[in-house]
């Protein structure tokens, strides 16, 4: 693991320390691939009719009228699509040809429960299997064993890199900085454990390496998906830097008050879109060779509930961008919005298969799909 300097002398005062350090290996990565990928995970299942507004249906408003952003006020991709106007960045992404929108995108996922609904997306697989490992832990385990091939940027490890393949993580957290004369003595202390100095070494480096983020010992309570996204390019822009990298973001779940051009989810948006920019321009030079995958585990009901919000769904949008996408599209193959063509009467039917979207991210990063990732 990459931890947070705070947590790693907390770590190393611990009896638990080694098996809390397995595999930190940052300082020793010798990764030459200068490719990337990055998931972004939205917890709470995003809205896509909101986020990608098939404004060209005849019966989207019929369903959703209190939910619409006015046809002015939308960021128009084609004469039937549009992007949600806080995704103004990603608008820009995808007339440079450097985003492609995924809708009525799905897993095999057909129950509304947001745990096994997650635990299907981060598996890869096509039903719940408590045991089962994430995919990007299988993908890791064909990647060079001597580096850190994986990492999240998460307060914990997400089902989706978990598994026997050792990933590194690096944790913000809002406690209290640790004074340099306390850390000088702890690394003379540690200098002559081969394992020990070395991994406590490389926590420092993984935090010197984030500094400058807003998230530095003893400031990073206040951290959203952009300073986290910053983080990660840190991390990746590095010539040995990871592979791989997860950002998690929560507060998607829209039940009541989701709003239309502003609100709830208007304020997510902005905040992706935000940290989308920041990826782009933190990965510099490896941004050409970047594939970013942003997925969320259903979408929500067509039409509006009691609340003024929607309730659990089907199929939802994805996004795909990066230098290395084939952007400037939409891929869908869309059912449309009449009643008779619902999933249950009440869902987006889902036409796309998410797997796909995997298979092809695991594509851009070892350059083949083996049958055992997913």
């Amino acid at each position: 693991m990459i931890l947070s300097r705070r947590r790693l002398l907390s770590g190393i005062c611990s009896t638990p320390f080694i098996q809390l350090l397995p595999g930190l290996s940052l300082a020793a990565s010798n990764n030459t691939s200068d490719k990337r990928f990055v998931l972004v995970i939205l917890r709470g299942a995003m809205d896509g009719l909101a986020a990608v507004q098939p404004f060209g249906d005849p019966d989207l408003e019929m369903h959703r009228e209190r939910l619409l952003v006015p046809e002015p006020q939308l960021l128009k991709l084609d004469s039937f699509f549009a992007l949600h106007p806080a995704l103004a960045n990603m608008y820009s992404l995808y007339h440079a040809g450097e985003l492609e929108v995924c809708h009525a995108v799905a897993t095999p996922y057909r129950s509304r429960s947001h745990f096994d609904a997650q635990h299907v997306l981060e598996t890869g697989l096509s039903d719940v299997q408590p045991s089962a490992t994430g995919w990007l832990n299988r993908c890791a385990g064909y990647l060079s064993a001597s580096s850190t091939t994986a990492m999240a940027v998460s307060s914990q490890l997400p089902k989706v890199l978990q598994g026997s393949n050792e990933v590194g993580s690096w944790s913000p957290d809002n406690l209290p900085g640790t004074a340099q004369d306390t850390l000088e003595r702890l690394q003379r202390l540690y200098s002559e454990d081969a394992f020990l100095g070395a991994r406590f070494e490389q926590g420092i480096m993984a935090d010197s390496l984030v500094s400058g983020t807003g998230m530095g010992p003893g400031n990073r309570g206040a951290q959203n998906l952009a300073q986290l996204a910053d983080a990660a390019a840190r991390f990746l822009s590095q010539e040995d830097g990871p592979v791989i990298a997860v950002l998690e973001s929560s507060g998607w779940d829209t039940h009541a008050g989701q709003g239309a051009e502003q609100g709830r989810l208007a304020q997510r948006l902005a905040e992706l879109d935000n940290a989308i920019n920041v990826l782009r321009n933190g990965l510099q030079s490896f941004w050409h060779t970047t594939q970013i995958l942003v997925v969320t585990e259903f979408g929500r009901t067509v039409a509006v509930n009691g609340t003024g919000g929607t309730d659990h769904g089907t199929a939802s949008a994805a996004f795909r961008t990066g230098g290395a996408v084939n952007g400037g599209r939409i891929t869908t193959d869309w059912p449309g919005l009449a009643s008779g063509n619902l999933l249950e009467g009440r869902d987006l039917r889902p036409t796309l298969d998410m797997r796909d979207l995997f298979r092809d991210a695991v594509r851009h990063i070892l350059g083949h799909v083996p049958v055992d990732v997913v």
